[in-house]
């Protein structure tokens, strides 16, 4: 592999960057511009009408304190210069952008597209999860692969659209129509006509809105579990980029769950740090530059390598309040105890019976004997078990996962940025350099 050179690797490009008003890409966008001014120009895809005002609210960030303090009066000034909001949708072919001569000139100007619009929300609707996660990565290839001068299409993925895996999972490619562990192989067009015929029924019988979320919620359930509806619709995005990329350079990077940033642009500290999942993606852009027709896959995680477990971060943050109690609006000290961490489900559901499901039976019985009196409290005592044991189900598959992620590519990747000599603070993704108890 060549020696690293980030800094000549970016000056001069032009940048797609998509879903770009996101946690992930905003950091990615600070990280670009702080290390290389020369970069030519950063399309940033933005769903918003006032795509102008949505930009300026961006900068406006703490997140982008450094920059403001690195440029002071200058940096507006700068943005100008080498950021361009693009109002659009992934939701839509040619990415949605109606003016045709910003598109035209997109066309010919790219060299990367870096693909971070998704939605991430567990318990969303299938029509959109499918929509966005999937078919969405799909049309930004699309667009990718009409620009004359494109390099490489960078791909934000994750590491649990493997499925509920145990063991060394590997980083491989999703073939069209994989099982994933599953009873059934993915089709994809079957999925989306299946959406599409539950859509025009609801519509046909004149549901509500609020009616429609519902069911297309219970529907992704049906099909996946509950909570697995986003990430088999993340793992059928990948499915379209190997089957669709013909001579396209793909790099798919695939995080564990993304957390606070570690250092950059300043430490605010779940398993990876966000800062991190940004450096993996230029020092993979950068490791791949001379690999056409490549597609690369990257793990990026701590499961194999540095591993941190719930009932740590239990300790974690009792041994650091009783250090450093937290004093509530009287002045006085709020003394924490010790919270038992369950590893099973069963022992949970056990739990749960016993100091819950069994006392709220008690008050109901209650509640009939002195002629519904306690209703409030009964009616409140059920929404909250209820809210509980959804976000328990809704989690589980991901608190409870068994899988550990081989991360191979990643630490080549780390060991040629070693061998090169760079600056590897300022690029670091190793999460064995990562003190668990000094981050949280």
């Amino acid at each position: 592999m060549e020696s690293f050179s980030v800094l000549q690797f970016l000056k001069d490009k032009t940048i797609l960057v998509t879903g770009a008003t996101g946690f992930l890409a905003k950091i990615f966008v600070e990280k670009i511009l702080r290390i290389q001014p020369n970069l030519k120009k950063l399309y940033l895809l933005i769903r918003a009408g006032d795509d102008k005002s949505a930009k300026q609210r961006m900068f406006q960030k703490d997140l982008f304190r450094v920059l403001r303090d690195t440029w002071g009066d200058s940096l507006d000034c700068f943005i100008l210069e080498k950021v361009v909001a693009v109002p659009g949708d992934i939701l839509y072919e040619d990415l949605g952008i109606k003016d045709s001569n910003l598109k035209e000139e997109m066309y010919r100007q790219i060299d990367l597209v870096v693909n971070v619009a998704a939605i991430t929300k567990f318990d969303e609707r299938y029509d959109a999860l499918l929509d966005t996660n999937t078919m969405g990565a799909f049309h930004v290839l699309g667009f990718a692969k009409n620009c004359t001068k494109i390099q490489m299409f960078v791909h934000l993925s994750s590491a649990y659209a493997c499925g509920e895996k145990s063991g060394l999972i590997p980083e491989n490619s999703f073939t069209m129509g994989e099982m994933l562990k599953w009873p059934r192989k993915l089709d994809i067009i079957a999925e989306k006509e299946l959406v599409e015929q539950k859509l025009n029924q609801l519509q046909t019988t004149g549901a509500a809105e609020d009616e429609v979320t519902s069911i297309m919620k219970d529907l992704g359930t049906e099909r996946f579990q509950y909570g697995q509806t986003h990430v088999f619709t993340k793992a059928m995005g990948e499915m379209l980029l190997d089957h669709h990329k013909d001579n396209l350079s793909i790099i798919i990077i695939r995080p564990t769950m993304i957390t606070s940033t570690y250092k950059e642009p300043f430490s605010v500290g779940l398993k990876i740090p966000a800062d991190m999942v940004v450096h993996s993606m230029i020092m993979a852009m950068v490791a791949n530059a001379n690999n056409p027709s490549s597609q690369m896959i990257y793990h990026v995680g701590s499961s194999l390598r540095n591993p941190i477990h719930f009932f740590q971060i239990h300790e974690f943050a009792f041994h650091y309040f009783t250090k450093n109690p937290y004093i509530d609006k009287y002045g006085n000290p709020v003394i924490v105890g010790k919270v038992k961490v369950l590893d099973s489900p069963a022992k949970f559901h056990r739990c749960m019976a016993v100091r819950s499901v069994l006392p709220l039976k008690v008050l109901e019985l209650v509640n009939l004997v002195f002629c519904r009196c306690f209703d409030d409290i009964c009616n409140e005592s059920n929404r909250r078990l209820k809210l509980v044991m959804g976000l328990v189900n809704l989690y589980k598959p991901y608190m409870l996962f068994q899988g550990i992620f081989d991360d191979t590519n990643s630490e080549k990747l780390r060991m040629a940025m070693r061998e090169s000599g760079m600056e590897l603070d300022s690029f670091n993704f190793d999460p064995k350099s990562i003190d668990w108890e000094d981050y949280f």
